[in-house]
């Protein structure tokens, strides 16, 4: 008997699984994994099911543009929304490489201060 050869090669996995992955590398906890995912397939949901690759900051802006005055979502929670998209990973969005960050920031509501 011959040894089972891997059905997919990583790149044949879908998008979310590659960021499942890449956050088990990364030994992120399971609820962050989760929620993660989940943020992310929200932002491509919101873009027309568009690739991130072939995203920005312009949709990134608008997304949680969207998300604070739409919806009405607490900064906490934009920030976590704002932390999952940009965690993808660069091989799977090179736009985000060179984000600058700064451009990001949220305050926080308690202190005033502003962080990532």
């Amino acid at each position: 008997m011959q040894p089972q050869q891997p059905t997919s090669k990583p790149q044949d996995k879908k998008l979310l699984d590659q960021v499942r992955d890449h956050l088990r590398l990364k030994h992120y906890a399971y609820r962050t994994e989760e929620t993660y995912v989940s943020w992310i397939k929200r932002f491509i949901l919101f873009h027309g099911k568009r690739h991130p690759r072939d995203m920005g900051s312009t949709e990134i802006e608008a997304f949680v543009t969207h998300l604070a005055v739409e919806r009405n979502i607490a900064v906490t929670t934009q920030n976590q929304a704002l932390s999952a998209i940009l965690f993808f990973p660069a091989h799977l969005s090179p736009f985000l490489r060179h984000a600058p960050l700064t451009k990001w920031l949220r305050y926080s509501h308690r202190t005033g201060a502003a962080w990532a």
